[in-house]
């Protein structure tokens, strides 16, 4: 099984504006004012959020172009319940990440619910993200200097 590598760099020199080279694309990570950031961009969770919904969109038009469904639209809504007191080192009870990650997926369509459901299923079996989500990937930080 051949793997591909994907790679993206990051650079925060001042503040909390990160700025973000993936292949040929550079964008801005930020924080809100409220939190200390310049709001130049959305912040890392919000970016985390919003590739999985792109993920479920892009898996969406791939299955449906696979299958010539004629899927005109695809909208999805990504919302995540995490505890800002554990991330901000107010407790140490709990955890860091998100401990619930609902979307909600629109799909315009002439299909039926029952195709629907199967279309977000097969979209979730194979969304790389999701399967970042459900199942436990190595995190291996390496300090370069």
């Amino acid at each position: 099984m051949p793997l591909s590598t994907l790679k993206v760099s990051t650079n925060l020199k001042q503040g909390f504006k990160t700025t973000v080279k993936a292949s040929t694309h550079e964008y801005i990570i930020d924080q809100p004012k409220a939190a200390g950031g310049d709001d130049a961009g959305p912040n890392p969770l919000e970016v985390f959020l919003s590739s999985l919904g792109a993920c479920i969109c892009a898996l969406g038009r791939i299955i449906s172009n696979q299958r010539r469904l004629g899927i005109e639209e695809i909208n999805v809504d990504v919302e995540g319940d995490l505890d800002k007191d554990y991330l901000m080192g107010k407790t140490t009870e709990g955890r860091a990440g998100f401990t619930n990650i609902r979307s909600y997926v629109t799909i315009s369509a002439d299909l039926t619910d029952e195709q629907k459901h199967q279309l977000i299923s097969d979209i979730t079996k194979r969304c790389p993200v999701a399967d970042n989500l459900l199942n436990i990937s190595i995190v291996s930080p390496q300090l370069v200097s």
